[in-house]
């Protein structure tokens, strides 16, 4: 098969021909021969000042930096500059201490600072800040706890004992007073001999029941406010 052959390899070679220069990457490169008249001489490398300005007019032309007859220099003020160095020193911050790390039995120290082993977190932007993801697990936390508390109030609310009213606590001495004196009138209803075992269960059961009757009600009278668990 023919070997593949790209549409624009000569574009790419005129290209290329067109952009290389002689003597770029090899060899001495093709530059002009300097002229035999240009040849060194003494002092010509030497910074030369300017020409000096000719006089105009006849008049010498002083120099910008003397100044006038009428010129009157300021009296400077004297100053104390021994009481100004020592309040200089005395109200100056002292100076920090440079931390240093020996790394060899020499002695040979570099500086801590710029190694990158010491720490300088105060200089951060976000120092002294919570972290956003602290702020957001407390808060989670916080509402966790609320809605348990919350949670234990309303099953306390629900197992909670309920508070009789009035009428409600008369009603039911009234029933349970009535209940007892219907046991009572089947209780003196019992015949005077008790010869069989049914009749003394059947006694017993009622006395049990009249004892139960009497307590309740003078539980009931003794209290006035009466609780009811559901």
């Amino acid at each position: 098969p023919l070997r593949y052959i790209a549409k624009l390899r000569d574009l790419v070679k005129h290209e290329a021909e067109k952009n290389k220069s002689q003597w770029k990457t090899m060899g001495p490169a093709k530059v002009a021969l300097p002229s035999p008249k240009d040849f060194l001489q003494k002092r010509s490398k030497e910074p030369k000042l300017a020409p000096r300005k000719k006089e105009q007019d006849g008049k010498k032309l002083l120099p910008l930096s003397v100044p006038p007859r009428t010129y009157h220099p300021v009296s400077h003020i004297k100053k104390n500059f021994i009481n100004k160095n020592a309040v200089a020193v005395i109200t100056r911050e002292p100076k920090t201490p440079r931390h240093f790390c020996v790394d060899t039995r020499q002695g040979d120290k570099y500086l801590l600072e710029p190694s990158g082993l010491f720490p300088k977190y105060i200089r951060k932007k976000n120092y002294g800040v919570i972290p956003k993801y602290v702020t957001r697990r407390n808060e989670e936390i916080k509402r966790e706890e609320e809605e348990y508390q919350a949670s234990i109030l309303e099953e306390l609310k629900k197992k909670a004992m309920k508070a009789l009213s009035e009428e409600e606590r008369t009603n039911i001495l009234k029933a349970l007073k009535k209940n007892w004196e219907e046991i009572n009138r089947a209780y003196q209803s019992l015949p005077i001999l008790t010869d069989t075992i049914s009749k003394k269960m059947q006694k017993e059961e009622l006395e049990l029941k009249l004892k139960q009757l009497e307590h309740d009600i003078a539980a009931i009278e003794k209290h006035k406010s009466v609780y009811i668990a559901d």
